[in-house]
C-alpha cells in the first residue's frame, strides 16, 4: 500500500479508503465511491461531493456512510461539523464520519456527539504516542559464522595459478565424467562442516578429485588438480538487535467516540491497540 512519501490530500483519501475498506471486509462493507467523481444528488436537487462513500448491509435493510476526510493543519471545528451534518440530511445518507489529520476542537466533538457525526483522528505516528508503547526491542543473541581462512589447490603440475585473478563465481570444477560443479559448492560444503567443529578451533579438510580440472572462466584457463584443501574456523560473536517498531508504524487512527485506535505499517498492515 506504501503512500508514505510526499503524504498529500490525495493519497490522505486514498488511504481513508483503504483503511475502511480493510477492516470492513469481514462484515461486508463496500467502497461505492471515492474521490472527485463521488457524487451524491440530494433533495434539494444539489450534488454533493464526497470523500468516500461506503455501503454495508445487515441481511435486511443498506446503509450508507459519507466519510469526509480533511488533511489539514487546523482542527475541525464545529462549522466544518455542521456543513457534513447538513450534507448528510440532505443527501439521505445514514451515517457521516470525519476523518482529520489535525484532530478536533472542543466544540466541534460536543457538535458531533449531538448530531451522530462520527470524529476519526488518522494522522502519522508521534512521539507522544510513544509513552504507552514499547519504543525499543532489545535482543541479546550469539551469532555463528564459519569463515574460510585459507584454500589450497592441489594441482597435478606446478601452475601460474597464484598470479591469475579469481571470482570464485567463474571458477568450476570438472570431474572425471565431464560434469561441472562451481567451487562455491565445495566451499559451502565445507562451511557447513564447520558447525559441527567446536568454536573457534581451527579445521582443516581435503576433498580428493583425482582426475578434476579446475577451469577459471575469467581467465580460459584449466589445469589438472587433485584436490582441494580448505582451512577454516566457526566464530561466535556476540550481537544486540535493536529493533524500532517506529520503522514499521506510520500511521495512527483514533476513534474518538468508540475509543478504538490502530496502527497502520509502511506495508499497509492495520493492527488494533487491544486495552
Amino acid at each position: 500500500m506504501s503512500e508514505k512519501t510526499n503524504l498529500d490530500w490525495k493519497k490522505y483519501e486514498s488511504i481513508t479508503k483503504y483503511i475502511y475498506e480493510t477492516l470492513g471486509k469481514e462484515s461486508g462493507v463496500k467502497i461505492e465511491g471515492y474521490g472527485n467523481n463521488c457524487k451524491v444528488k440530494g433533495k434539494s436537487g444539489v450534488n454533493h461531493q464526497i470523500d468516500v462513500l461506503i455501503n454495508h448491509s445487515d441481511g435486511i435493510h443498506n446503509y450508507k456512510t459519507a466519510i469526509e476526510c480533511k488533511y489539514w493543519k487546523d482542527k475541525i471545528n464545529k462549522d466544518i461539523v455542521m456543513k457534513v451534518s447538513e450534507i448528510i440530511e440532505d443527501a439521505g445518507i445514514n451515517k457521516g464520519v470525519i476523518v482529520s489529520k489535525s484532530g478536533f476542537t472542543p466544540d466541534g466533538i460536543s457538535f458531533a456527539k449531538h448530531r451522530n457525526i462520527g470524529l476519526v483522528e488518522l494522522r502519522e505516528i508521534e512521539e507522544k504516542d510513544w509513552e504507552s508503547r514499547g519504543r525499543i526491542f532489545d535482543i541479546k543473541t550469539w551469532i555463528h559464522r564459519p569463515e574460510i581462512l585459507g584454500t589450497v589447490i592441489d594441482a597435478v603440475d606446478k601452475t601460474e595459478l597464484d598470479r591469475e585473478v579469481i571470482e570464485i563465481d567463474k571458477v568450476k570444477i570438472e570431474l572425471l565424467d565431464g560434469n561441472k560443479i562451481p567451487f562455491s559448492d565445495y566451499m559451502t560444503t565445507f562451511k557447513k562442516e564447520l558447525h559441527n567443529i567446536e568454536f573457534w578451533t581451527l579445521f582443516t579438510k581435503g576433498y580428493r578429485l583425482d582426475g578434476a580440472n579446475l577451469i577459471n572462466e575469467k581467465t580460459n584457463s584449466k589445469i589438472k588438480i587433485k584436490g582441494i584443501i580448505f582451512t577454516g574456523v566457526l566464530t561466535k560473536l556476540n550481537s544486540n538487535l535493536k529493533f524500532h517498531p517506529v520503522d514499521q508504524i506510520w500511521l495512527i487512527m483514533k476513534s474518538l467516540f468508540e475509543e478504538r485506535t490502530f496502527t497502520i505499517s509502511e506495508k499497509g498492515i492495520i493492527r488494533e491497540d487491544k486495552k
